[in-house]
């Protein structure tokens, strides 16, 4: 029997609540799906998914099922930057999943249908569609159109920071913030937003080809309906999230990071995924699968070409096609076949001539002339072989620390630097932009962890460095917070343990000497005063410093941020709220 048929011959409430909910009698005896997503007129990644949740509803009743629409609105990280209103960005994830949770144990269903767009909004609903269990598809909310120049989001730091040093005037800053969003879906670069909708479908939850399609176009709403109707199919197959999704799924996902060139804070969020389906991924996992990966998407904020290319030129099944030796060709899918019957079959039904005619029909749009190759590279002639990421360690980091060295110059692979510590990134950011900051420095900025401040990103630091033709390739930022995936620059962050939990890193002091060594992974504190130490009289004078340390009074006495800041975990583990038992 159903789940929700039992429910009803438990709850002789149920069935006239449900008839004033518009449902019909017939309807009560159909397989019933939660059908969550982030509507909202919140940004332009969420506004147009009531458009989606209709689409899934008809797939849902036509497939002989109801569909019931649930909402929980997820904010946006751009509308936030440079205010406190970033530090409540990844705490939104855990309310997410928290409300998801609420929501179908609440009243239960046999399945859901889960439709997201962004950086939190997508993890947040991995991680709830995780705990609650029922059989599941998630609709990934795709992706806008890039503006004239082919002008993206990310690159309005860039101006930002141009105008501040007077390179640029005010009316092209203008120009620059009118053009850059030119309609809905998620911002058109490999952030966050777009990399966690490449994981949902890395991971076997979403539709073969389904993430980052052009969100103002008719093939979003086709794979919508296909979702829908397979949620209903999957209420009468009975499989659930933790059926498809292994550690092996994990190990994909991890591999197309790699390919792609993923977010940093992917190590937050997969790693937060698995530990909800009780699998568990760390830092170490990431760092050994992308040691010799190869990198091939050619798209920003590490590549050239704005995101909407990425499905013209076959998305995720291409980069699968060109990584398949490196991949666990078995594992399972909510299609109910296997990650190479997915594969196979795109192969063979015409998937690929359909993304030619739309890479053609771009070209003609923007006055190109791009190939799929120019896109995603052939395995054997990639951007890069060694991965994106780097976790590094040392007596600086202890449980770890996060770069994503294909968005940092060559200049900065090894490096020791003069320690410049900030409190905060309103301290930093004034300093970098007023030419406080010089060559040869490493730019601390720590309290800006999960128990200090919620681990707000540090994306306007990281891009008036990045875009300063002295600083860009001469300093490093190093921060206990983390970075926008947008962030590009010799940037460092998920210092762990962080400041507020009494980490090396509320240790450092002017003129301490940072050693930074990404082949080697390494990160370390190697003098102090300008001088070279030896690394027993630098513990020695970290733990003097110690004796004298104090955490700082709580930034957040109530609320959300007070309770995520009590119970949130070590950013390299996922940062993801825990209890003691």
């Amino acid at each position: 029997m159903l789940t929700s048929q039992k429910m009803r011959s438990l709850s002789p409430e149920l069935d006239p609540l449900r008839l004033g909910t518009s449902w019909t009698p017939e309807e009560l005896a159909l397989p019933q799906v939660f059908v969550e997503s982030t509507f909202g007129d919140s940004h332009p990644g969420s506004c147009h998914l009531d458009r989606l949740t209709d689409a899934v509803l008809r797939g849902i009743r036509d497939a002989g099922g109801r569909g019931a629409r649930y909402f929980c609105t997820d904010m946006c990280d751009g509308e936030s930057q440079g205010t406190d209103g970033i530090n409540y960005s990844l705490a939104s994830r855990e309310m997410i999943a928290n409300m998801i949770e609420i929501q179908a144990n609440a009243t239960p269903f046999d399945a859901g249908v889960f439709i997201a767009s962004c950086d939190k909004g997508l993890p947040g609903n991995l991680m709830g569609l995780a705990r609650v269990n029922i059989p599941s598809v998630v609709v990934c909310g795709g992706t806008m159109s890039a503006g004239p120049e082919l002008l993206t989001l990310e690159q309005l730091g860039m101006y930002s920071a141009r105008f501040e040093r007077g390179e640029i005037d005010a009316a092209r800053l203008e120009w620059a913030k009118r053009n850059a969003c030119p309609g809905c879906g998620a911002c058109s670069f490999i952030g966050t937003a777009s990399t966690m909708q490449i994981m949902a479908e890395a991971l076997g939850l979403a539709l073969p080809g389904s993430a980052l399609l052009p969100a103002s176009g008719p093939d979003i709403d086709d794979c919508a309906y296909r979702a829908g109707r397979r949620a209903a199919e999957l209420a009468r197959e009975g499989t659930r999230p933790r059926d498809i999704v292994t550690r092996e799924s994990f190990e994909n996902a991890i591999m197309v990071h790699a390919a792609i060139s993923g977010s940093t804070n992917a190590l937050l969020h997969l790693p937060a995924i698995a530990h909800e389906l009780g699998i568990e991924i760390d830092s170490d996992t990431f760092d050994r699968l992308h040691r010799g990966a190869h990198w091939l998407l050619d798209i920003r904020p590490a590549g050239r070409w704005p995101a909407e290319f990425f499905s013209y030129a076959g998305g995720v099944p291409a980069i699968m096609e060109e990584i398949k030796d490196s991949l666990h060709l078995d594992a399972p899918t909510v299609t109910g076949r296997t990650l190479g019957e997915n594969l196979a079959e795109l192969r063979s039904c015409g998937y690929y001539d359909r993304c030619r005619e739309l890479l053609e029909d771009a070209n003609r749009r923007y006055g190109l002339s791009l190939t799929r190759e120019d896109i995603i590279r052939p395995y054997s002639r990639p951007l890069g072989t060694d991965g994106s990421i780097a976790v590094l360690r040392g007596n600086l980091a202890p449980e770890g620390a996060v770069i994503k060295h294909t968005a940092c110059p060559r200049e900065m692979f090894r490096a020791v630097l003069r320690a410049r510590p900030f409190d905060s990134e309103e301290e930093c950011l004034d300093a970098v932009l007023h030419h406080r900051v010089k060559r040869g420095d490493a730019v601390f900025i720590r309290y800006e962890g999960p128990k200090a401040s919620g681990m707000p990103e540090m994306f306007y630091t990281s891009e008036a460095i990045s875009s300063d033709a002295e600083l860009g390739r001469a300093i490093a930022l190093i921060t206990d917070g983390r970075f926008s995936g947008a962030s590009t620059g010799p940037v460092i962050g998920h210092v762990s343990p962080e400041a507020q939990a009494g980490g090396p890193i509320a240790l450092v002091e002017d003129g301490d000497l940072i050693e930074i060594d990404i082949s080697a992974r390494r990160l370390a504190i190697v003098g102090v005063g300008g001088e070279r130490r030896s690394a027993e009289e630098i513990d020695a004078v970290l733990a003097e410093r110690r004796r004298h340390w104090r955490p700082k009074p709580r930034k957040y006495r109530s609320g959300a941020l007070r309770l995520f800041g009590e119970h949130a975990a070590s950013p390299m583990k996922g940062a993801y709220l825990e209890f003691d038992d």
